[in-house]
């Protein structure tokens, strides 16, 4: 159990990693899901000796030896360099690497330890004041891998593709670089850049690709009729999204277009609530949108639709999805192909199917920490491989290079089929 739950459940988020890293928008962020227990920075015995102490049935006499010996015999060979922000206390810049490293020894991407910088960093992200490139990134199969570069972003104009495994960040290798020293070598101010090696599925050979850091600005919700068809593209699921998207359905029905496609290609995710709530849109009351499985660690939740349900039968819609597509969008795209009200189109998903909290440490620190699995309204996860779309559409090399967008071709062509 988590004993230092707050008693109103967290308001989780279906959030990629570099969402909650930021290095993309700060327009999407936590909500809640802070849980208030606190350590003293700086204080190696209060960091330990809180919330209960050791472990019971844990040997940590390993770890005080290992500490010992550093010690009495360490000799530092290079002067190390820090800035400002970072703590000066050497014992404190232990326990930070004995906390990195034990969230890492879970062998879970999304599971990493945000020390003081990082944490300023996330916090200044999620108010939306951060300059960046404008991509989400995760550690897939332990290769540095673009989940997704946001619409109209730095990283988009650069050429970067989700699916990409960046393989060194300027002259650094990324084997074996966690998420957060990615995050602080590829942000910084607007105008620099960094330099990405970048490998992708069908080249022989790696490619180097610059991108000029700006600042991050992106429609969440762009709206397109084409003739009877009314498209809304949807770039994250945010705090606004919903009423957004609320709004972007109004005009829908005042455009007296009769059929819908919702594209949700190269959508990272951000807020699971928004995404309920748009599922709840074409679905009756209570029918199940996804599932927070625990694993018994604490009772399951399940999130249904609020009923709003205001379009008939009638209605076609057809969703678009792509390597892009992650964790929220997964969600909304899942709940309404399962529960019948609408076609999958595009190419498979990224497969994010778990959620994430975050976890203050110390009062400048935290733990953003995988608390639970995603599972879909047919009682199955979302898959690490991703959600199979129900008509798959791969562009080719030449397609994409013309611009051609076939997936949204096939779109239009299955809505003027019905």
């Amino acid at each position: 159990m988590h004993e230092n739950r707050p008693k109103s459940p967290p308001q989780h988020v279906a959030l990629s990693l570099a969402l909650s890293l930021a290095i993309l928008t700060g327009a999407a962020g936590f909500g809640g899901g802070v849980i208030t227990g606190r350590t003293q920075t700086g204080a190696v015995s209060a960091a330990f000796a809180s919330d209960g102490g050791a472990p019971s049935g844990v040997d940590l006499s390993p770890v005080w030896r290992a500490w010992r010996v550093i010690d009495e015999r360490f000799v530092p060979t290079s002067v190390a360099t820090t800035s400002d922000e970072q703590p000066q206390d050497p014992e404190t810049e232990r326990v930070y690497g004995m906390i990195s490293g034990l969230a890492a020894s879970l062998g879970d991407p999304y599971t990493f330890f945000l020390p003081p910088v990082e944490q300023k960093q996330f916090e200044d992200d999620m108010s939306g004041a951060f300059e960046g490139v404008g991509m989400e990134i995760a550690v897939r199969d332990e290769v540095l891998t673009v989940v997704s570069p946001l619409k109209q972003s730095p990283a988009e104009r650069a050429g970067l593709k989700a699916g990409d495994r960046i393989l060194k960040i300027n002259d650094t290798e990324t084997r074996g670089m966690d998420i957060t020293t990615a995050v602080s070598k590829i942000r910084g101010p607007k105008g620099t850049a960094v330099k990405l090696t970048v490998l992708r599925d069908g080249w022989t050979d790696t490619q180097v690709i610059e991108v000029v850091r700006d600042v991050i600005s992106v429609p969440i919700v762009t709206t397109e009729v084409r003739g009877d068809v009314y498209i809304i593209q949807l770039s994250s699921f945010t705090a606004n999204s919903p009423a957004l998207f609320r709004n972007a359905l109004r005009e829908f029905i005042e455009t007296g277009a009769t059929k819908l496609i919702i594209d949700l290609r190269g959508n990272p995710g951000g807020y699971l609530d928004a995404a309920v709530d748009m599922a709840s849109w074409f679905l009756p009351a209570g029918k199940v949108v996804v599932t927070e499985d625990y694993a018994g660690n604490q009772e399951n939740i399940s999130h249904r639709s609020r009923g709003y349900d205001v379009f008939n039968d009638a209605l076609k819609v057809v969703i678009l999805v792509d390597k892009g597509s992650a964790s929220a969008s997964e969600i909304l795209a899942l709940a309404l192909k399962s529960h019948g009200k609408a076609t999958l189109v595009g190419a498979t998903t990224f497969g994010k199917g778990s959620v994430q909290e975050l976890v203050e440490i110390t009062p400048d620190t935290a733990l953003k920490i995988t608390v639970a699995r995603w599972i879909g309204p047919n009682g199955e996860p979302i898959p690490h491989t991703g959600i199979v779309p129900d008509v798959e559409v791969k562009p080719t090399e030449e397609e994409a290079e013309a611009k051609k967008d076939v997936q949204l071709e096939k779109a239009l062509e299955i809505l003027e089929g019905n």
